[in-house]
């Protein structure tokens, strides 16, 4: 964890309580990058992420949770349900020992820091997606949009730890990412094994970039919105696109 856990955890609280006040307007709106779902789909996902990650944190389980899922929630119900499960994640995660062994999907990570620090970019994008599916615009806080792309980069990609599988083709070059409002950047390059990446902190002179707001990196990442740059950056944003686990 890179920020402090009042900034994850007030990032979680936050950005649900205003998907929460948002949704009443927008309940049968489509959300345009998850095809077939409308925000009332939309927040009954949310509602069993987080009981999801909440169970898995309180218990300090090391399997998937499967039963007492949230499910088939009356709609009159469904926002004050959400909203409740929101707040009760807050508060486990808060008071969690962030080091403690818990299951998670990353190999690489099996503790509740990464629950903490995964769920705020989970709960950002979606709000994101519910602002976008009324006509709004939503900026994602640029530290929490920095780190949230430090984490996406770390694993979210198919790297030589985690390759994807099946395998994908190769990025074939060098790529930059540069945060424009925080002067921050990393560049991803082809790793050892064919068809993955790995990242290191920094742009490089002479390497192909993309620049943007730190809170448009980060949602190009989960392809809700273009980032544009010159023709080869394009091309090698397309290829790095097809090596990411979360569209």
């Amino acid at each position: 964890m890179t920020l402090s856990l009042e900034v994850y955890t007030n990032s979680i609280q936050e950005h649900s309580e205003a998907l929460a006040r948002l949704a009443p307007r927008a309940m049968d709106l489509p959300i345009a990058h998850c095809p077939g779902w409308s925000v009332e789909d939309l927040l009954r996902h949310l509602t069993e992420v987080h009981w999801f990650w909440a169970t898995i944190v309180e218990q300090r389980l090391d399997t998937r949770p499967e039963e007492g899922r949230p499910v088939d929630l009356p709609r009159s119900e469904l926002i004050a349900r959400f909203l409740l499960g929101a707040h009760h994640l807050v508060d486990v995660l808060r008071s969690a020992n962030q080091s403690e062994h818990v299951w998670t999907w990353a190999p690489s990570q099996q503790n509740v820091a990464f629950v903490t620090r995964h769920q705020v970019q989970e709960i950002a994008v979606h709000h994101w997606d519910v602002a976008h599916a009324l006509g709004k615009d939503l900026v994602i806080a640029g530290d929490v949009a920095a780190d949230a792309i430090d984490e996406f980069l770390t694993f979210s990609v198919s790297s030589a730890s985690d390759p994807a599988d099946p395998s994908r083709p190769s990025l074939d070059g060098s790529l930059s990412l540069l945060c424009t409002d925080l002067d921050e950047g990393w560049t991803v390059r082809d790793a050892s094994v064919p068809g993955t990446v790995e990242f290191s902190v920094g742009t490089e002179s002479g390497v192909p970039t993309l620049s943007a707001s730190s809170s448009d990196l980060l949602l190009w990442l989960y392809s809700r919105v273009p980032v544009s740059g010159d023709a080869e950056a394009n091309a090698l944003g397309g290829r790095f696109h097809a090596l990411c686990f979360t569209d």
